[in-house]
């Protein structure tokens, strides 16, 4: 028979792993007696841990939400998921409120788990502009719960309250962004988190609309290439480079490329312009060939025209 402390432990992971368990059913799944999961779900409940009963023949249990946090259980692999969360914490000001909770999981970690945490070490990198925890929990509600928001934008400050429906909150390279429906413009606009300052959260309820691309991720992805419809770039050209693949990978992007039999490498590179499509083949210093559309031609022309008269007459020294 194990001790009651291990047998308290192992019914607790049971009941984290799904909602409801029969009485019957725990006794079996943790080899013990009724009585016996009834005296442990007593003192898990003198533990903090909320845990209901249906009674009857056929009663089981349900750990539910309590008042208040109570000790937590994790296998090792939650463990260090957990852990590694905390270490990658970023875009948020609780920095101190992670480290701290970091420390408290190491601290009663065994020996084999701090092993493992001690030995993955990466640099997040600052976040480019933290936002505050109260601004982030509020437009998340409001945006769960479909509200109007209130606030005040950027270095707006005499100026009246803009107006929005948050639809989606969305984490991206270091910055926190809100995909919302402007009612002032009557059009979609991506608000920086951090630049936010809500006056207030529990506005009007608003019916949900149509994100223009089907979801905020893509639409976000779409707006940062320049895109109206879809995340994809204004314009594609296709250049071929004299350099193996190894080469041009590092710096390649969301590019694509294809080796030729001959050495040399076709990438097809989308951007904002033209000017950008040629601007990417520039950074290589080498010679390059424009092979299309014909736009791109055009503009590989044009551009040439234009280096080469703002060079002429220039000394050179």
């Amino acid at each position: 028979m194990s001790s009651p402390s291990h047998r308290m432990l192992d019914l607790l992971s049971v009941l984290q792993s799904r909602r409801d368990w029969g009485g019957q059913e725990l006794a079996d799944r943790l080899g013990v007696t009724v009585r016996t999961v009834r005296r442990d779900v007593d003192r898990l409940r003198d533990l903090g841990y909320a845990i209901s009963a249906a009674k009857g023949p056929y009663g089981g249990y349900r750990l539910a939400p309590g008042d208040e946090l109570p000790p937590l259980l994790f296998d090792d692999e939650q463990a260090v998921a957990i852990a590694v969360a905390l270490l990658a914490a970023s875009g948020v000001d609780i920095t101190d409120a992670a480290a701290r909770a970091l420390a408290t999981m190491r601290q009663v970690m065994p020996s084999h788990l701090r092993h493992r945490l001690d030995g993955i070490r990466f640099d997040s990198g600052a976040p480019a502009a933290p936002v505050s925890v109260d601004a982030l929990e509020l437009v998340s509600v409001a945006t769960r719960e479909r509200r109007t928001l209130r606030f005040d934008y950027g270095d707006e400050t005499d100026a009246p309250a803009r107006r929005a429906e948050p639809h989606a909150v969305v984490a991206r390279d270091g910055r926190w962004y809100v995909v919302a429906w402007d009612l002032d413009a009557e059009d979609w606009r991506i608000l920086r988190l951090d630049r936010l300052r809500p006056r207030s959260g529990g506005g009007v309820p608003f019916a949900p609309r149509a994100i223009p691309t089907g979801d905020a991720r893509t639409f976000l992805s779409a707006r940062f290439k320049g895109s109206e419809a879809g995340d994809r770039w204004p314009v594609t050209g296709e250049i071929a480079l004299p350099l193996a693949a190894r080469r041009i990978a590092p710096w390649l992007g969301d590019a694509e490329l294809e080796e030729r039999a001959d050495g040399t490498c076709l990438v097809r590179v989308g951007s904002w312009s033209w000017a950008g499509v040629l601007a990417w083949a520039v950074r290589f210093d080498v010679p390059f060939d424009v092979v299309g559309p014909a736009a791109l031609v055009d503009a590989a022309t044009e551009m040439s025209r234009r280096i080469a008269s703002s060079v002429e007459g220039t000394a050179i020294r």
